[in-house]
Formats: C-alpha cells, sequence, structure tokens
C-alpha cells in the first residue's frame, strides 16, 4: 500500500512537472551509479522549489540512466517529506528545513544527512515596493515594514521550508502576523508567487524558484541578508520496509563532483546566474 500509493503521487507530480551535517555512511559513498545491487523504486520526497525550479528534471532522468533505481518523486513543503520519511512512506529526503531536520535525525528516523547545495530566499514584491522593505536593514526588519504598512503578504502556510524560514524571520522581528493583508495560500512556491503578483502582495520566496516562474511583474525588493541562507539536504530514511539501498545509492550520486557541477551550472545559460551553489564539499 505504502509503494502504491507513494508512486501514485508521484506520478501526478511527475506529470504536473513535465516535477553540521551527518556524512554518508561508507558503503553509501562507495556504490556510485548502478553499484551494489540496489534496485526498484526509489520514493523521493521532496520540496517544491526543487521541481518548481526545474532542478529535478535536469537531475533525476541522468541518475536513472546509470542505475537499476527508479525514481518516483513526492514533490511537497519539507515538513510534509519529513512527515512520509516518519511514516516509512520516503525512502530518500531532499529538503531545507535545517532546525526540523536535525529534529528528524535526532528522533531517528534517518540513517544520514548531507549538504547537498544552497540558495538564499529572497523578498518579493510590487515594482512600486509601497512598504520600502529595500530600505530593510535585515529580513525580519524588511517584514516588520510590511506589517507596519499593512501591505499584503502572501505566506505558503504549509509547514514548507520556506514557511518554516518565515515564521522564524516573522519572530525575529516581533510581529505577530494577522489580518486582512496576511493571506495563507496554503500552496507551493510557485504558486503563491502567482497569487502575490496576482494581488500586488510580498512574498518570501527562494531565488531560483522566482527565476523560473514566467510572467510574474513581482520583483525583488530585498535580498543578501545573513538571515536569508537556504541550505538543502539529502537524508537516507531509516525505516523498515524502505529501499535503503536506493537511498544510499542516490545519495551519493547527488554528492559526485560531476553532479554537483551540475547543480552549480544549473540555470545560468538561462538567468544569467546560478541556482544552486554546490555544498558537498562542506
Amino acid at each position: 500500500m505504502r509503494r502504491a500509493l507513494a508512486a501514485a503521487a508521484g506520478a501526478v507530480l511527475l506529470l504536473a512537472v513535465g516535477c553540521g551535517s551527518d556524512e554518508p555512511t561508507t558503503d553509501a559513498a562507495g556504490q556510485g551509479q548502478g553499484g551494489g545491487g540496489a534496485g526498484g523504486d526509489l520514493v523521493l520526497a521532496t520540496t517544491t522549489s526543487t521541481q518548481d525550479s526545474g532542478l529535478l528534471d535536469a537531475l533525476v532522468p541522468s541518475f536513472e540512466e546509470g542505475s537499476a533505481c527508479v525514481v518516483k518523486t513526492v514533490a511537497v513543503g519539507s515538513g510534509q517529506a519529513m512527515e512520509m520519511g516518519e511514516r516509512g512512506d520516503a525512502d530518500v529526503l531532499l529538503v531545507h528545513s535545517p532546525d526540523d531536520e536535525r529534529q528528524f535525525m535526532a528522533d531517528g528516523h534517518g540513517v544520514s544527512r548531507a549538504a547537498v547545495m544552497h540558495n538564499d530566499f529572497v523578498i518579493v514584491g510590487p515594482p512600486d515596493d509601497p512598504a520600502g522593505v529595500s530600505q530593510a536593514t535585515d529580513a525580519a526588519d524588511g517584514l516588520s515594514r510590511i506589517a507596519e504598512a499593512k501591505s499584503r503578504f502572501a505566506s505558503r502556510g504549509d509547514d514548507s521550508g520556506t514557511h518554516s524560514k518565515e515564521l522564524e524571520l516573522w519572530e525575529d522581528s516581533g510581529v505577530d502576523p494577522a489580518g486582512s493583508w496576511y493571506v495563507e495560500t496554503g500552496q507551493g512556491m510557485g504558486e503563491t508567487l502567482t497569487i502575490a503578483n496576482q494581488q500586488q502582495a510580498y512574498t518570501l520566496t527562494d531565488r531560483g524558484t522566482f527565476l523560473a516562474t514566467d510572467g510574474l511583474q513581482s520583483q525583488i525588493v530585498f535580498e543578501g541578508s545573513s538571515d536569508l541562507r537556504n541550505d538543502y539536504h539529502v537524508i537516507v530514511v531509516d525505516h523498515e520496509g524502505t529501499n535503503t539501498g536506493c537511498a544510499r545509492e542516490f545519495s551519493a550520486w547527488l554528492r559526485e563532483p560531476a553532479v554537483q557541477q551540475t547543480i552549480g551550472d544549473f540555470g545560468v545559460e538561462e538567468y544569467g546566474e546560478r541556482l544552486f551553489t554546490p555544498d558537498a564539499s562542506r
């Protein structure tokens, strides 16, 4: 039943696309593509940002070409991805919510957790920036300015890594966001960007998804502060019945030099800048 449900969800999502670390164990690092006799369905629970940015389309087919493992991708928020791991409904996670990831490992749900890449969050909004967010000293100050002006803000509200970061920034700002100006979409990053654009609202987004989402008039109004770093890790799930062999193989493959180069080059030709910075050397 676990495989049927996860595979069905992954098939639907793939059609929609058209999408301080614990190092991997020695046998994981030694498998490489197609190594160790691993095979079968591999349920990858990952974030909507890896799907919406197009990164999965660049990586998954290449992995499958040299492997006996078949990736079934389920793109949800990081919180939901980790819940899938806790239930044993996913074999490997690619997520970006570090505090929750560390708790996931401490609770004994993961075999390994390793750095893969990072990008950054940015605050985007109407080109005329009515709340003056561009004048902020850091991201938390930017959100304070939005709340003070009661400018519309679109929150994902979906327990994703981006939502967790947003809540962290609101806490740092000393603001408890509420009222008609604060809208929870309950949607992924691409959909939330579209809603924010339609409603002339601000939102917090990862840079990659913003650059890859077509038709937006929204602009980046704040970027570059240290509180906007966005780290991604791969976690091999430790649960009875999971495909640990394929999960270890995929985790190690993501951190191979050639794959890290692909991650670093992704988006440069189309957008003039990289969408993700490889981190396997950390």
